[in-house]
């Protein structure tokens, strides 16, 4: 009898454990919805521009990204792109080079004509996009993905995040760059792309070397 007690306990525990879990399945698939939310605002526009949240960026308009410990990569923000315009060649530090945060290492070239970005980190150059070379294209059309521009191997592990913007200030920062980049030239104010808003990838096309150089000294601090 004794015995009996015990197998009809036990099949009661195990009855009441199932029911238990299958109240748990939706509540865990409920939970992992702000996750794929929050994967859809990484692409965020802030004053006409894209500005990934899953990025870091200097106010030279370069970006940050941790690939892992000690190593992150390097690109130019859209802003800078878009700037830099249709450019014919780019030079970037060997690998092995070593760049200081703020320094002029990245050059962007229209015929004899070239503008400078500046890299937002200081460390040993590990790797650069050989891509551009002979597609300096994608740095304009793909400036966040195959427009990358090199990778940095940064000893001091806490050294990439200063000097870099807090996410609370991207808006107000994005917002004074593009409103003074449209005001340089009164033929830039009404360049936008067919899809409403956004600047056109073409928008610096014509525009004097003179007031290239000044943007670009102004806007990528170089």
């Amino acid at each position: 009898m004794t015995v009996l007690l015990v197998i009809v306990t036990f099949a009661v525990f195990i009855a009441v454990d199932m029911i238990l879990n299958r109240k748990r399945v939706p509540a865990l698939a409920m939970a992992e919805e702000p996750q794929a939310a929050a994967s859809a605002v990484d692409e965020e526009i802030l004053s006409g521009f894209r500005v990934p949240a899953t990025l870091r960026y200097h106010p030279g308009h370069t970006w940050l990204h941790r690939e892992r410990k000690n190593v992150h990569r390097v690109g130019a923000d859209e802003f800078a792109a878009i700037l830099a315009g249709p450019v014919d060649r780019i030079e970037l530090p060997k690998p092995g080079h070593w760049v200081r945060q703020g320094q002029k290492v990245i050059s962007l070239y229209r015929g004899e004509d070239k503008i400078e970005m500046i890299s937002p980190v200081e460390g040993e150059v590990v790797e650069v996009n050989v891509e551009l070379a002979n597609n300096p294209h994608l740095l304009r059309e793909d400036p966040y993905g195959q427009g990358w521009l090199m990778s940095v191997f940064a000893p001091d592990e806490e050294g990439p995040t200063r000097n870099l913007l807090p996410a609370n200030l991207l808006s107000s920062w994005m917002k004074e760059a593009a409103e003074g980049f449209f005001g340089l030239q009164p033929q830039l104010a009404g360049v936008t792309a067919a899809d409403g808003g956004r600047p056109s990838k073409d928008a610096t096309a014509n525009l004097p070397v003179d007031a290239w150089h000044k943007a670009a000294k102004q806007y990528l601090l170089s």
